[in-house]
């Protein structure tokens, strides 16, 4: 009469079963996923502080009483 051992339990000297799978490609789609999430934010942020400091300026520009506050580009 042989009774199973119950698999959680290695006898002394044995190594334990490991259960996990080994890590796949998941992994990396998570990252990337990430990664591209935090391009967008850093661009998004970016283009909004550029566009606020623009505003800004014409802002100030028009309080100090001027009306001439058009941005002027140099002729290349």
């Amino acid at each position: 009469m042989s009774e199973s051992k119950p698999e959680s339990k290695p006898e002394p000297g044995e190594k334990p079963k490991s259960l996990r799978r080994p890590p796949s490609g998941d992994n990396r789609r998570g990252a990337i996923a990430g990664l591209v999430i935090a391009i967008v934010i850093l661009g998004i942020g970016w283009w909004l502080a550029r566009d606020l400091t623009s505003a800004s300026k014409m802002q100030d520009c028009l309080m100090s009483g001027r009306t001439n506050c058009n941005v002027i580009e140099p002729a290349r």
